[in-house]
């Protein structure tokens, strides 16, 4: 939980896409307050350490090959970390990172709910209807999930002024 001097906790999905850079810098521009306390929470994906190039064969997890991958993915996840905790300190902002593992959308409810976090932010991917139903939302899932508002924030570029329009036509 974050200190006593802070106003308010606030969650912010990061998983390294422009798309959560997005949503950090929407934050800082539209509902930042000096007093709050921002926690980024990171949930690295390892699903392409135990799946082989066969999509239907699992690689052996004591294999040399499945070792290095893991290696490989976890070395990532710290260096993104790292630049997770460097981009706070140079916003000026008080926080920290929290990186954890399971589902990203478990994930940052749990950290909310267990940080008493007033909101999250989170970034959209912008996936089509049927990839979003076969595969799962993140975003999806934390506003579905989550006890306090999630703020989804798309991309500048996944919708214009005219699809805004033609989408709200009046009859």
């Amino acid at each position: 939980m974050a200190e006593a001097s802070h106003e308010r906790t606030v969650v912010v999905a990061m998983d390294g896409s422009h798309f959560a850079a997005y949503a950090f810098e929407w934050y800082m521009d539209n509902a930042y307050r000096k007093t709050d306390y921002v926690i980024f929470v990171h949930t690295p994906e390892f699903h392409n350490v135990v799946c082989s190039s066969s999509s239907t064969d699992y690689a052996d997890p004591t294999s040399n090959v499945v070792m290095d991958m893991y290696r490989a993915e976890q070395k990532k996840a710290r260096e993104l970390v790292q630049s997770l905790g460097q981009r706070l300190k140079d916003a000026g902002v008080s926080g920290r990172v929290r990186c954890e593992s399971g589902f990203p959308g478990q994930a940052i409810v749990k950290v909310a709910e267990e940080e008493q976090a007033a909101f999250i932010v989170t970034g959209c991917r912008g996936q089509g209807t049927v990839r979003r139903t076969l595969m799962g939302s993140v975003s999806d899932y934390i506003v579905h999930h989550s006890h306090v508002p999630v703020v989804v924030c798309r991309h500048k570029g996944h919708y214009t002024k005219h699809d805004f329009h033609s989408s709200h036509k009046k009859n």
